[in-house]
């Protein structure tokens, strides 16, 4: 049974792109946001979006922070398709094949046999987004693609186009131009090449990074279209995030409210000022801790205590089931952190049901019980309510 295509809004698709296509060609080819190239923490800011499919095109590197594995590996984990070619997503989909990130185009997959190795083989020199981030110089990827269809149509011959891609390669690639190319390559070219060569130049050259973003998005908005979802990806292989990590996807969330979208950080800044900050905290600090340790001990919840701890969780905020969704993304959660959030109740749960067996001659409920209430000063109040009945008693 074929699945039926279905509308779409823009925000199902998001693109970061920038020199490998302009904008209002992506907008041409499918319905979609493009935001402009890929930073680290803007894939987890993107997820704010609520999108079905990532097409991630262009990236920054050098001079910014490059989009991290790990922001990819999360959107996978909340159930987005993501998708990469055209330049850095063609090189982190090579890098996460095996992860779920779906590879589009000849850029991806010369990556992907390793024939391309180096990320500066797409790297480029461009205008900023007020000038549509238009390209300056032109990237190694599309000279050795210029040279294989030139030898391809017997324009130049093997020694001839290796000495096309040699000087292309000993330039840098802020200085790399079609000009200064041609200019480093005079003395490996008899006049004559070159006369065939700019002959055959005039009909233009095919932009290899421009036809793999095209087919990026395509295959990306395809995907929409049809209605499928996301496969559910195993993490078996796959050590969990680093605190680090955590607290960098913390710091880089968006929260969208009722009255639009707001940072985690700005909110975690709220919260370190409210009165009771430190008892949040150590309650946090507490199921982590009873939950890593119940890990260490081999442990494990089964997907109904989970499936409990979260309910249980629904039930104490009264979110009934049609606003849940607006609720999660106002938390800055998506369903795959709710289900890990809810894996630490859970086993937070199993610890304190089984302290006794736990440690040795470990305590038990009541004791638990008892030594809490002196502590917070609740065990005088209890005692003090039970005795002073029986004193009025007397006193008739």
């Amino acid at each position: 049974m074929k699945r039926r295509p279905v509308s779409s809004r823009p925000d199902d698709l998001v693109v970061f792109l920038g020199p490998s296509l302009p904008e209002d060609e992506a907008l041409e080819l499918a319905p979609c946001r493009v935001l402009p190239p890929a930073r680290q923490g803007d894939v987890w800011r993107a997820l704010s979006l609520r999108p079905r499919a990532i097409a991630l095109v262009d990236g920054v590197f050098e001079a910014q922070p490059s989009v991290w594995h790990h922001e990819l590996l999360a959107a996978l984990d909340a159930g987005v398709a993501v998708f990469g070619g055209g330049s850095m997503g063609a090189l982190r989909a090579a890098e996460l094949a095996e992860h779920g990130v779906v590879g589009v185009g000849h850029i991806f997959e010369a990556y992907r046999r390793r024939e391309l190795v180096d990320d500066s083989e797409v790297a480029l020199l461009h205008a900023d987004a007020e000038h549509g981030f238009r390209p300056f110089t032109v990237p190694l990827v599309n000279v050795r693609h210029a040279a294989r269809l030139a030898q391809r149509a017997r324009v130049l011959a093997p020694r001839e186009a290796r000495a096309l891609v040699d000087a292309a390669a000993a330039l840098f690639y802020q200085d790399r131009t079609w000009p200064r190319v041609l200019a480093a390559v005079a003395e490996a070219w008899r006049p004559a090449i070159r006369q065939k060569w700019d002959a055959w130049a005039a009909g233009g050259i095919e932009d290899l990074k421009r036809e793999d973003a095209r087919a990026c998005i395509q295959a990306a908005a395809a995907f929409v279209a049809s209605g499928a979802r996301a496969p559910v990806r195993e993490r078996t292989g796959r050590a969990p995030p680093s605190s680090y990590v955590r607290r960098r996807r913390l710091m880089e969330g968006l929260c969208e409210t009722e009255a639009g979208l707001v940072s985690s950080e700005d909110v975690l800044a709220a919260l370190r000022e409210a009165p009771d900050a430190v008892e949040l905290a150590e309650a946090g600090l507490r199921r982590a801790l009873l939950a890593g340790w119940a890990r260490t001990l081999g442990l494990s919840p089964t997907s109904e205590e989970v499936t409990w701890a979260e309910s249980e969780w629904w039930a104490r905020l009264d979110v009934p089931p049609a606003e849940r969704e607006t609720y999660l993304a106002a938390c800055g959660l998506d369903a795959h952190e709710l289900r890990r959030l809810c894996e630490e109740r859970a086993l937070e749960r199993l610890t304190l049901e089984h302290a006794s067996r736990l440690l040795p001659d470990g305590p038990s409920w009541d004791e638990a019980l008892a030594n809490e209430a002196r502590l917070q000063g609740r065990w005088v109040e209890a005692a003090s309510g039970l005795v002073a009945p029986r004193r009025g008693r007397r006193k008739r």
